[in-house]
């Protein structure tokens, strides 16, 4: 599973560097300081952003208490080795990269807000750090009130991110939700974030931010492999015990 994660995020470092590409000329009106050669890249999400080992689980085993589970923000740190970095530029210009994953499971746009998750990155945020934002799993379901947000809130919170990310110099990155593993008809996999899936890619467009659909990526990509590879070696699909 890990090794088929990397996969996907393979993608989206390659639609990152893009996006770099195309938006460092918006902060270069906010010089780093002198001492900082350093460039963070915030993750913030739910569970299919997450990492789960270092600290997630207050101190567990990542393989006794989680593993093969892995949100593809997990592999992120591999692809920025520092002799590799002058590769990545101009969407990378410092001599060394930081991810910062602060995804956490089950969590929507509201919740990651109420429960101060987005102040902790938002305090932290320097001039031409990166800030990717992945929600829509937990914001679309209504069994869940608890997390449930409309799609006009949802709109609501990704623009307020889109916002302060940049009134700290940030490069923020709108990403749709990755493809569920149901549901397959006619040996194709349905799309079913609908309105959760659009909402994006609109305030996208809205507010002029880099937009990775990953939603598109991760649905073609598994339509290639089929039901049964995708299964098998992207979803935690385990026997008991």
């Amino acid at each position: 599973m890990r090794r088929r994660t990397y996969k996907i995020t393979s993608i989206i470092v390659s639609a990152l560097l893009l996006a770099g590409c195309q938006t460092r000329a918006t902060v270069e009106n906010s010089p780093r300081k002198v001492d900082q050669e350093i460039t963070h890249i915030y993750l913030i999400g739910d569970s299919t952003v997450a990492d789960y080992t270092g600290d997630y689980d207050k101190g567990k085993d990542y393989m006794k208490a989680r593993y093969p589970l892995a949100g593809w923000g997990q592999m992120f740190q591999s692809f920025f080795v520092r002799d590799q970095l002058a590769d990545l530029q101009p969407g990378i210009t410092t001599d060394s990269v930081q991810v910062l994953d602060k995804a956490r499971g089950g969590r929507s746009t509201r919740t990651f807000f109420q429960e101060g998750r987005w102040r902790e990155v938002y305090e932290n945020i320097q001039p031409g750090d990166y800030v990717l934002m992945q929600f829509g799993h937990n914001d679309g379901s209504e069994k869940h009130p608890d997390r449930f947000v409309t799609v006009q809130g949802y709109k609501e919170f990704l623009r307020l991110f889109i916002n302060q990310t940049r009134e700290k110099g940030g490069i923020p990155i709108i990403l749709s939700p990755v493809a569920r593993n149901f549901p397959w008809k006619d040996g194709k996999l349905q799309n079913v974030h609908g309105a959760y899936w659009q909402a994006p890619l609109q305030i996208a467009r809205e507010m002029n931010a880099q937009f990775i659909d990953l939603n598109k990526i991760s649905l073609d990509y598994f339509n290639e492999k089929g039901r049964e590879f995708v299964t098998e070696n992207y979803f935690n699909h385990l026997q008991a015990g």
